[in-house]
């Protein structure tokens, strides 16, 4: 077992959710998140986000965001 991290793979986490308020980035409910995916690059977690995004626009208490989860799994 190795504990290196693959450079070229760039995982990227897509989720979001109804927000308290449009000042903050705090969740009305933490366990209603809408976890869309996780990906092999920030350009298929954007086309993600970007479709939930557009999806939600009547909505103005919902986000969605991307989690650039390689940054938070290198050493």
């Amino acid at each position: 077992m190795t504990n290196t991290i693959d450079s070229a793979q760039k995982l990227h986490l897509v989720f979001g959710g109804e927000l308290e308020n449009l000042d903050g980035v705090s969740f009305r409910d933490v366990k209603g998140l809408d976890i869309v995916g996780i990906f092999p690059d920030y350009a298929s977690a954007q086309t993600a986000w970007k479709a939930k995004a557009q999806s939600t626009v009547d909505s103005a208490q919902t986000r969605y965001f991307i989690v650039h989860l390689h940054r938070l799994l290198e050493p």
